[in-house]
């Protein structure tokens, strides 16, 4: 079976650089449109089922990607966003500046990383993106062909280090993943085998 891990499209909280988490935040029009263009591109690419992030800017771009097939889309919260706590809507820029807070380890460090009190750990987030693995998509080994995972930078990234088994501090492994691209990943077998982590399906048309 192939996985199609997808980061959602471009928000304007993407382009103002702001932290989103949990905030329920829409897709940009150029979100939108990348979007539609993956979505006819993979028009004729069989896609038994779509598990989405019950956020809006995951779940419109699931909707978009599916381009009017007869796919199913289901929603799970343990695809939603890392949060952050009172952090998200600032600027991750500055914050990464403040040499008083441990989000300054976030990207390169990320096993220094200490979040807020109302905030979530990276483990605990790796922990149900692996939980979400086990229960909805290993099951499906045998019965889909591909099957699509539309959902966060941090999430997909926690569902990377439980496919490679990695410790915190490679949590960034191959770095951010951009908006819309796409990991694919083989599991067969018990097994899973990564085939591109960087995959896009669009151009875009100067």
């Amino acid at each position: 079976m192939e996985l199609y891990i997808v980061r959602h499209g471009e928000t304007l909280w993407n382009r103002e650089k702001r932290l989103q988490g949990r905030e329920d935040i829409e897709l940009s029009e150029n979100g939108r449109k990348v979007a539609r263009l993956t979505g006819e591109a993979l028009m004729d690419t069989r896609i038994d089922k779509i598990f989405s992030s019950p956020l809006k800017r995951a779940y419109e771009t699931a909707c978009l990607i599916r381009n009017g097939r007869d796919i199913d889309i289901e929603t799970d919260d343990r695809l939603r966003e890392l949060s952050f706590g009172h952090f998200e809507g600032q600027n991750f820029s500055e914050l990464i500046k403040d040499e008083t807070l441990t989000f300054r380890y976030f990207f390169k460090q990320p096993e220094l990383y200490v979040p807020a009190d109302d905030a979530e750990t990276l483990p605990h987030l790796i922990a149900r993106a692996g939980d979400f693995m086990q229960d909805k998509i290993e099951p499906l080994a045998n019965s889909c062909e591909r099957v699509m995972i539309v959902a966060h930078g941090a999430l997909n990234k926690g569902i990377m280090s439980y496919i490679k088994k990695h410790e915190i501090k490679d949590f960034w492994s191959g770095g951010l993943q951009q908006n819309c691209n796409v990991m694919i990943v083989d599991y067969t077998d018990g097994e899973y085998r990564i085939v591109d982590e960087t995959k896009l399906f669009y151009t875009l048309q100067e």
